[in-house]
């Protein structure tokens, strides 16, 4: 599939789709999601592990684009912040684990994308807003996924203040996994990447689906929810598989693919 705004390459099971609006700061205009959007639904779809979402220019994004915005009425923008949140759900959605590389500046959606994805590696020079509190236009939508990474203080300071935190800050926050120097980003990217795709990947697809539905719910609900999702996946051929080889003490042997 060719692509205007993104790239995607492969490297062995790995896949990096890449925002490459360096010109624009990788705003999300609406074509570049619709070309996210096609992105994680093939690579998805595909036998790929893992998934690193990266920003090509100075800035990994800088949330939404103004052009679209300014002169829009109140339908074209409902049909924009509607197709940012199917983006946002369907890196949610997709099997694979998804890492985002963050290496400047992410802000409003575009720290929205690096709340939503699974994962985050950030070098020492990104920072994080949701500039909207300093502005016109308040960062509702961005704030959702923030709020559920940094928690309610930190999160209200974020939305209000609109001020930009450091990487080591977001860190402390919880917006992000890892923090390193900037010429060691991608092999902290790599690594991790590496560490949250081995196993089942059979499992690993069902466990991250049901993280994603029980993490907001009370505890009973969720501790209900669970009991069922563990016990039926108990008799997977990996669990079986995986169980054998532990009291085996020998390597397991996983099935392909996800099915």
């Amino acid at each position: 599939m060719g692509f205007e705004h993104i790239t995607v390459d492969w490297s062995g099971e790995f896949a990096t789709i890449t925002m490459n609006r360096p010109q624009r700061r990788n705003a999300l205009s609406l074509a570049h999601m619709r070309e996210l959007i096609a992105a994680f639904t093939q690579v998805g779809e595909s036998d790929a592990a893992g998934i690193v979402l990266a920003g090509n220019g100075p800035v990994f994004s800088a949330g939404h684009d103004f052009a679209d915005v300014a002169d829009a009425d109140l339908p074209e923008v409902r049909t924009l912040l509607m197709t940012c949140t199917e983006l946002m759900n369907l890196m949610q959605q997709v099997p694979q684990p998804v890492v985002a590389r963050v290496h400047g500046l992410a802000t409003a959606a575009g720290c929205q994308l690096v709340a939503t994805a699974d994962l985050a590696v950030a070098s020492e020079n990104a920072g994080f807003a949701a500039p909207g509190g300093k502005g016109g236009w308040f960062c509702h939508t961005p704030m959702v996924a923030i709020a559920r990474n940094v928690g309610r203080k930190r999160a209200v300071e974020l939305a209000l203040s609109g001020d930009t935190i450091d990487a080591r800050t977001a860190l402390e926050w919880g917006l992000v996994n890892q923090v390193v120097p900037a010429d060691e980003l991608d092999a902290a990217v790599a690594g991790l990447l590496k560490r949250v795709t081995r196993g089942s990947a059979q499992s690993k697809a069902i466990g991250k689906q049901a993280l994603y539905a029980q993490i907001d719910l009370d505890q009973p609900k969720a501790y209900a929810y669970a009991i069922e999702v563990m016990a039926a996946t108990s008799q997977l051929p990996d669990a079986k598989e995986g169980m054998r080889a532990f009291l085996d003490k020998r390597q397991p042997q996983w099935s392909a693919g996800r099915g």
